[in-house]
């Protein structure tokens, strides 16, 4: 059965890909995807640079730019035997992103797709990575793809905590699993972690009552989703529970063999504010499936 594009006509879609065995994940996907949406695919590989380098090594500059340009031909060519129009751009620069940035804005792109490297503490995993930097600036909805993934948008599963940046993921994910015909699950997790500071300065009967004011609260935020989703003619599971937020997400995932974890990030800010230490890092560092960040854009 041929899959259904899960997205309101994405002409254009930005697959970043330095030719490591972690990209092959968002080739594969990104490939299929731009097939089932008739989108054109842009691929983009960046050599790593400075003018100290090139001065002091050239010929290993040279080497990584037809390195390079030979894995961007190789991309070129899958795609081109999936029927997909595909645009391959090589540049050089001593910050990645910013040129992926550059080429997802001038190309006005719809969805970045990229990999992410293997699972790893999550300091040598996302910390300073090209992948959370990208996620920081995007100017569009990034998708990041671990190597086994596959994108078959048959079980979504969403994350809400109420705020303007989960409502934002609600609707995409319920957008994509009407679209595919998806099962579709939204979970809100009263964070563990926030009640430690009261077991000092509260009783348990006190501590008690934020715990259930927060699980309250998460299931309004749990409702809230349900109830559009289901007036969209979906059906949906909604999960609340207390924890740590990326374990019960991931978890949750894992029962429901969900194919997208899908939430919501800041629009453009600075690396730190955006991803340092966040639930989204977390998830996007450990999760088996895809996970789609959809971004909301605010002034401050």
């Amino acid at each position: 059965m041929a899959q259904i594009c899960p997205t309101s006509k994405p002409e254009k879609l930005l697959l970043p890909t330095d030719g490591s065995e972690f990209s092959e994940g968002a080739i594969r996907e990104a490939i299929s995807l731009a097939k089932s949406c008739s989108s054109k695919l842009i691929a983009v590989s960046v050599i790593e640079t400075n003018p100290e380098y090139e001065t002091l090594a050239p010929q290993l500059v040279e080497k990584a730019e037809k390195e390079a340009r030979t894995h961007l031909e190789a991309v070129k060519s899958r795609a081109e035997k999936e029927g997909v129009q595909c645009e391959i751009i090589a540049r050089q620069g001593d910050e990645p992103y910013k040129y992926i940035i550059e080429e997802a804005e001038k190309n006005n792109v719809s969805m970045i797709i990229m990999g992410r490297r293997g699972r790893t503490g999550l300091k040598r995993l996302m910390m300073g990575s090209e992948t959370a930097r990208v996620i920081g600036h995007a100017p569009c909805n990034v998708v990041v793809v671990p190597r086994a993934a596959k994108l078959e948008f048959r079980s979504v599963l969403v994350a809400t905590d109420g705020s303007r940046f989960s409502d934002a993921a609600a609707a995409e994910a319920i957008n994509i699993a009407k679209l595919c015909g998806a099962a579709f699950t939204v979970i809100s997790v009263v964070p563990s972690e926030a009640m430690s500071p009261f077991d000092i300065v509260h009783s348990e009967m006190q501590k008690g009552s934020i715990v259930e004011r927060e699980l309250a609260e998460g299931e309004k935020n749990v409702k809230k989703v349900k109830e559009l989703a289901e007036k969209e003619g979906i059906k949906t599971t909604g999960l609340v529970c207390a924890g740590r937020p990326y374990e019960a997400i991931l978890e949750a995932a894992k029962e429901k063999r969900a194919d997208l974890i899908v939430v919501g990030s800041h629009g453009r800010t600075g690396l730190a504010r955006l991803l340092m230490g966040s639930v989204t890092e977390r998830v996007i560092g450990h999760a088996e499936c895809a996970v789609l960040v959809v971004k909301v854009y605010i002034s401050y």
